[in-house]
């Protein structure tokens, strides 16, 4: 599937933001990586200031973060796409607890694994489904 934009997927879904099938993020997220725009299919992560799970997922084309993260410029070179709500410069621990294929929330929005992200400049959409226009 080619990516639509976000604007477009809203315009031609309105029924699906009333069921609650389709759910656009709080605009909190600052963009990060060489990849403004990304979308696929939803593998969900819970951490606490533990960057362990999170690396083995950036070969993605694409991550959201509830957090901050750092090494900003090493990330910005990177062809991947990351939103996170902030840069910070501590060391986040590397101990490996975590949780992998739970159900997350963020800004209110609860999201599953399995569920489909569109993120570009104009924000981020989760869906139930895979959608096109």
């Amino acid at each position: 599937m080619a990516f639509v934009t976000t604007a477009e997927v809203c315009d031609a879904n309105p029924q699906l933001f009333v069921s609650g099938e389709l759910r656009a993020l709080q605009p909190i997220f600052q963009i990060y990586g060489r990849r403004p725009v990304f979308s696929g299919p939803v593998v969900t992560l819970k951490v606490f200031e533990d960057n362990v799970l999170v690396r083995e997922f950036l070969e993605e084309k694409g991550i959201v973060v509830n957090g901050c993260i750092r090494d900003v410029d090493e990330i910005n070179g990177c062809d991947i796409g990351v939103r996170a709500l902030a840069s910070h410069p501590v060391k986040a621990n590397k101990k490996g607890f975590g949780e992998k294929h739970v159900p997350v929330t963020i800004a209110g929005t609860r999201i599953c694994d399995g569920e489909w992200l569109y993120a570009d400049t104009d924000g981020i959409l989760i869906s139930k489904t895979e959608l096109s226009v």
